[in-house]
């Protein structure tokens, strides 16, 4: 994409933007698929005040830590590291995690060291490192790239193939959709981190496929990207990726249409829903979230990682930037 004249302020509102989406649509998508909360609400238009974190914020704090703390000799070891002090010495993580994380975490106790925490682990495609990338394009906007690598260093102690290749695809969609890039920019430079020959690759070709003959329009193609995506028994990164960026091009980067289209899609929507509305986020800024949605998320509710409830997303967010800035 050709460089955008965007500036300072511009980026750090982005960037918090893009953090507090993350956990709004945690929030809402968790809450969409519960059968007791549509028989009451039918569907999803707004956060409800029930709404709160899950893993996918929380290990996302676990991540922006990780690199906040190691900024200039960031490295998969000091990743670990970070996990053992502020997950393991604390007690673990609670009962609200994918399996690959709770496996990298017995595999760290164990003094298993990356990538083999994360190749030796159990269900590793899954998308719970994809789900935590959002840190890592807010540290390198504009480069889609670098973005990526730091990505997979992250990624690579809980994930290995897939479940790394999507990481790298958000956080380098993250990193463009900072820097100003439309819609199509931004799902292009997730796609460039996703080798061809690859089940992420193979689902992702079939996803585009499936939008291109109707333009994106909505209702065509809701429900098949339930059905031919599906994974048995669990969403895998190359389910709920492809999901995330057709419902972002759905929307046309819009906030408040990713909400109603992600927040209700059932199966993994929670993570769905975080990263389809940190897109849109990162894109729109600040201005198109109301603060108080952004003020009942901002500090973790400590569901998974009790650690993440002394932090602040909305902090996290602009410090990420400023480091970012420099």
């Amino acid at each position: 994409m050709k460089p955008q004249n965007v500036t300072r302020d511009q980026i750090i509102n982005r960037s918090i933007a893009a953090m507090a989406a993350l956990g709004i649509g945690d929030a809402a998508g968790d809450l969409g698929r519960d059968d007791a909360v549509r028989q009451r609400y039918g569907i999803l238009t707004q956060l409800l005040p029930e709404g709160k974190s899950t893993d996918d914020t929380e290990f996302t704090v676990l991540s922006a830590r990780a690199l906040l703390d190691n900024w200039d000799d960031f490295t998969s070891q000091k990743v670990a590291a970070t996990w053992r002090k502020l997950v393991l010495e604390q007690g673990g993580a609670k009962e609200r995690g994918g399996m690959p994380l709770y496996g990298a975490l017995w595999n760290l106790s164990q003094g298993i060291e990356p990538p083999f925490s994360g190749r030796d682990n159990v269900f590793n495609v899954d998308d719970g490192a994809a789900m935590r990338a959002v840190p890592f394009g807010i540290a390198a906007w504009g480069n889609p790239q670098e973005a990526a690598r730091l990505a997979a260093i992250d990624a690579s102690v809980s994930h290995d193939r897939d479940g790394i290749w999507a990481s790298k695809a958000i956080a380098a969609s993250i990193s463009v959709a900072l820097n100003g890039a439309s819609v199509e920019e931004v799902i292009n430079a997730g796609i460039a981190q996703i080798p061809d020959d690859s089940w992420l690759g193979r689902r992702l070709e079939k996803t585009l496929a499936m939008l291109a003959p109707s333009d994106s329009a909505v209702w065509e193609v809701w429900h098949d990207l339930h059905t031919e995506l599906w994974t048995p028994k669990h969403s895998s990164a190359p389910e709920a990726i492809p999901q995330v960026y057709a419902l972002y091009k759905m929307a046309g980067g819009d906030f408040r249409k990713g909400f109603v289209l992600s927040a209700n899609f059932g199966r993994d929507a929670d993570t769905i829903c975080a990263l389809t509305l940190a897109l849109c986020a990162a894109g729109q800024g600040l201005d198109v979230i109301p603060n108080d949605w952004i003020e009942q998320v901002r500090y973790p509710s400590g569901v998974c990682l009790p650690f993440a409830a002394q932090e602040d997303i909305v902090k996290l967010g602009k410090e990420l930037a400023e480091r970012a800035l420099g």
